[in-house]
């Protein structure tokens, strides 16, 4: 994480913090799995992995083969990427590693 978003993340703590923890608490396992997978196969960045499975859908080359449900994968990563933009935070600094 960088210093920056540190201390945003410092600032934001309040009311923030509990709607960031009420949601990493309500992810699925799958969901947490997508998190951790981001962070040890993409360098932290959602649209690699984003790609890869689309690619994978398409038929194209794709780097990670992520088992089955690519779907619901996309779905859940979506999801998760737009609660990280919305609150400007990164759910692996959240989410335990499994």
């Amino acid at each position: 994480m960088t210093e920056s978003r540190r201390n945003r993340r410092k600032d934001k703590d309040g009311a923030a913090s509990q709607e960031v923890r009420h949601f990493v608490n309500s992810l699925s396992d799958e969901h947490r799995m997508l998190v951790v997978l981001k962070v040890q196969l993409y360098d932290g960045v959602w649209e690699p992995m984003l790609d890869d499975l689309r690619n994978r859908l398409a038929g194209k080359p794709y780097i990670f083969k992520l088992v089955n449900r690519i779907k619901d994968d996309i779905e859940r990563i979506e999801q998760m990427q737009e609660f990280e933009a919305e609150h400007d935070i990164d759910l692996a600094d959240y989410v335990d590693k499994l």
